[in-house]
């Protein structure tokens, strides 16, 4: 049982752990090679997950959501985190350098058309990438949803969510000078590219911990201490995405474009108490997309960890599994 919630663990919802049956480093040109692997069934019903961040990496729980008999399952490390390299490199990285490398992953496995599985920034990027590619996508599972917009970015820097957690905010916040503070994002953005090393290290710890911390409904207000690779790689891609605004054309073009997806189905696992990514997104996603079906978990934060989200998404990949597909 879940010491706060009084609910069963989000590892009792999850399929048994499974190896990859094939995993390797795939050189996707621009100085990056991305770390790709492939878990499950090699005949199975092809799905690619799009981890968070950015800068978030993939990790073994994630092969746990889709049943290994039924699904061919797809991870990777977007450009310049996790096992990718170079690491922590923002030098041709950008949102439509990870839409080709992804179609290029989908061309190089030889899949003519999966199903999209990502949370955070993963459900950002998976609808920019159906948005640009609709006939290769089956379906669209997302949680925790962000459509990269300013108005999502002054919530959670601009102050927003720290007046939910003054004392946390107060921890991020102070370590810029005051006159810095109206812009989060740039102050930090001077510290994580200074090029000395352990400054930019400390920033990404503090970056890190910030977005830690209000992950779970369950927060006591400290986010850990992440290694310092991982919060600098975490850290810098992050802030070099939300700098140029994920580098779309404009503010509100996820929710502008989906027209182009409108017929594609889809399920939003989101919840209700997303301090990161406030049900709000989902919501507004949800109406101008009629073919989705928006799942609003009571008791749940932004994590994919908690409880009643891991045990939804299960849910509906084992729906689609027993059904043979979404909608």
């Amino acid at each position: 049982m879940d010491k706060y919630s009084g609910q069963k663990s989000a590892v009792h919802y999850l399929h048994p752990p499974v190896d990859p049956f094939d995993q390797r480093m795939l050189d996707v040109g621009d100085g990056h090679k991305i770390y790709l692997e492939q878990s499950g069934n090699p005949e199975g019903v092809p799905v690619v997950v799009f981890h968070g961040g950015p800068g978030g990496g993939c990790s073994p729980a994630m092969r746990r959501y889709f049943d290994p008999r039924v699904y061919r399952i797809v991870l990777f490390d977007q450009r310049g985190c996790g096992r990718s390299i170079p690491h922590a490199s923002v030098e041709n990285n950008t949102t439509w350098h990870l839409v080709r490398d992804i179609e290029l992953i989908r061309q190089e496995l030889e899949i003519d058309r999966w199903y999209v599985f990502g949370g955070s920034w993963g459900a950002t990027l998976a609808l920019i990438y159906a948005q640009a590619h609709p006939e290769t996508v089956k379906g669209l599972i997302l949680r925790g949803v962000f459509l990269a917009t300013k108005s999502e970015l002054d919530w959670f820097y601009g102050g927003g969510a720290g007046k939910f957690w003054p004392e946390t905010w107060a921890r991020f916040a102070d370590l810029i000078p005051e006159e810095e503070q109206g812009d989060m994002i740039a102050a930090y953005h001077k510290r994580l590219f200074s090029g000395h090393l352990p400054t930019e290290t400390k920033y990404a710890k503090a970056w890190a911990q910030w977005e830690n911390a209000l992950a779970s409904v369950y927060s006591t207000g400290h986010g850990g201490d992440s290694p310092g690779d991982y919060a600098r790689a975490f850290a810098r891609l992050e802030n070099h995405y939300f700098t140029n605004a994920a580098f779309l054309e404009r503010d509100g073009q996820i929710l502008q474009d989906m027209h182009r997806i409108i017929h594609i189905p889809g399920v939003i696992v989101q919840g209700r108490y997303d301090m990161i990514c406030p049900p709000t997104s989902a919501w507004a996603l949800a109406k101008r997309w009629p073919n989705a079906d928006l799942k609003m978990i009571r008791n749940a934060g932004h994590a994919l960890s908690e409880p009643g989200i891991s045990a939804e998404l299960v849910r509906v990949m084992d729906q689609i599994a027993e059904e043979g597909g979404l909608g």
